[in-house]
């Protein structure tokens, strides 16, 4: 059996661990749960991860593809970083993955990505938060006249293919240095941008083979923001 054949939907024990964990998000919990956990969690998204990023790279060759379960791979650690939170509850409550694009971290590179959780799954296409670096040159290429037309044909053509929102506005002026004026001042107030579809895959969808063939089709149709992103931060 090739690893493209492995996946044949989330089983719904995943999910009755994912609620046993948001009622028990404690590590004497996890460790008594560990092998549910592994098999009925773990093993299904690292399935997934293997099916829908070789499907990816027939469409974006140069997708990472990585399944170590260390938080370096495709796939995000469950464990949470809880040193600067004042939420100190060991463990997320959802399972999301990465498949990002270039030489840096996956957090930090325009990527395709997926959360699933007891609700369902969400999907995402871009980056979430630009580096002090990529913010600038972000910034230049919204006000050059080739790449910024080009984000504007990207943004149209994500939202006219589907019921998609695109995200990242975080400030309330046009930062300092740029005409407030300009044809494309709205897309100066972003510290990141990806699009993602308005609604969660339902559940019963995502317990369902024909998962990989939704995501994919959502991922195609928010490709153009991530790729803008690609060429214009390197």
């Amino acid at each position: 059996m090739n690893k493209t054949s492995r996946f044949g939907g989330y089983p719904e024990a995943g999910f009755q661990f994912l609620a046993g964990l948001a009622e028990n998000n404690n590590k004497a919990w996890f460790e008594a749960h560990k092998e549910a956990y592994q098999r009925d969690l773990l093993e299904p998204s690292l399935a997934f991860v293997e099916t829908i990023g070789a499907q990816l790279q027939t469409i974006v060759p140069e997708l990472r593809m990585d399944t170590r379960t260390n938080g370096r791979g495709n796939l995000m650690r469950i464990h949470r970083d809880t040193r600067f939170s004042q939420d100190k509850t060991p463990y997320k409550t959802a399972v999301s993955a990465l498949f990002w694009q270039g030489d840096g971290k996956k957090t930090e590179c325009p990527a395709f990505g997926f959360q699933v959780d007891r609700q369902g799954m969400q999907l995402m296409a871009g980056l979430f938060a630009f580096s002090k670096e990529q913010l600038q040159q972000y910034r230049q290429a919204v006000v050059d006249d080739k790449w910024g037309k080009a984000l504007v044909t990207a943004a149209t053509t994500v939202t006219q293919s589907g019921s998609y929102q695109l995200k990242g506005q975080h400030y309330k002026k046009t930062p300092q240095g740029y005409d407030p004026t300009h044809e494309r001042a709205e897309w100066l107030l972003y510290n990141g941008l990806y699009a993602h579809p308005q609604h969660s895959i339902a559940l019963a969808q995502v317990c369902s083979p024909a998962i990989v063939d939704i995501c994919l089709a959502h991922f195609q149709n928010m490709a153009p923001v991530q790729q803008w992103l690609v060429q214009v931060l390197g």
